[in-house]
């Protein structure tokens, strides 16, 4: 048994965040899931993501609440487009998903796959 543990921010409703715990499950990795409609994610913490990827990667650009918060058409600072998606996870491709310092963004199992390998 690994003390290996990733944190998971997501929905219940996302089929992806779904899968991701699944995914670290089935390698009996503990999962600490957060449930953004019960508790947003942290300023801070969505920073991290957005160093690694950029604001754009993190978001759901096909996605329904996208088309519905007219982002694309909104002249918004970074911060602004931060404030809306904690406000709002959908807007996220889910799950984001950290495994100590290791990060990945959406359906992205190569990224899981690395947290899990042998160090």
């Amino acid at each position: 048994m690994s003390d290996l543990q990733v944190q998971i921010f997501g929905t219940r409703k996302s089929k992806e965040t779904r899968a991701a715990e699944r995914f670290f499950k089935e390698r009996k990795v503990k999962v600490h899931f957060v449930d953004l409609h019960e508790r947003p994610i942290s300023k801070g913490e969505l920073t991290r993501f957005v160093q690694k990827y950029g604001l754009n990667a993190l978001l759901d650009l096909d996605g329904k609440a996208y088309e519905r918060s007219n982002l694309a058409y909104l002249r918004t600072t970074e911060e602004g487009v931060i404030a809306r998606v904690i406000e709002t996870p959908e807007l996220l491709k889910l799950p984001l998903v950290r495994g100590g310092k290791v990060l990945a963004v959406g359906d992205d199992v190569e990224g899981w796959k690395a947290m899990v390998a042998p160090q």
